[in-house]
């Protein structure tokens, strides 16, 4: 394993740490008020890691997939290119598929599209508004 993603990695789980210890849950969803294509991850592990796995599923349905992309990478050297390759494009295909489908349904609670209520769409409005003076 390449030792110098180490540091990568830890800063990143404590940057998530530190904003699920402020209540600010997922950073795009916060800023934007739009869910990203993993939008219930981590609540999908948590439930895994509680044993359950049908909210793991509810959560989101590919919460299964992470580790398998982990382990691709770790053996990408052993691997064709093509078919690493082909990996990686399905898998983004899937989440892009995944997505779609959970923000088309009106009945999904996990996906959301709210953007006039957060950050982003608000700092815009004050710089319209301004700019209209």
């Amino acid at each position: 394993m390449d030792r110098s993603l180490v540091p990568a990695a830890a800063g990143t789980v404590l940057f998530y740490v530190v904003l699920a210890r402020a209540g600010i849950g997922c950073p795009i969803r916060f800023l934007s008020g739009i869910s990203c294509a993993g939008c219930g991850m981590s609540r999908a592990w948590l439930s895994l890691l509680r044993g359950d796995f049908a909210a793991a599923a509810f959560y989101h349905p590919l919460f299964w997939l992470p580790p398998l992309a982990v382990l691709v990478w770790l053996l990408r050297g052993l691997l064709p290119r093509k078919l690493a390759a082909c990996l990686a494009w399905t898998a983004c295909a899937l989440f892009l598929a995944v997505y779609a489908w959970r923000m088309a349904d009106p009945e999904d609670s996990i996906v959301v599209f709210h953007p006039e209520s957060r950050l982003l769409f608000r700092s815009w409005r004050t710089v319209l508004r301004f700019l209209k003076k």
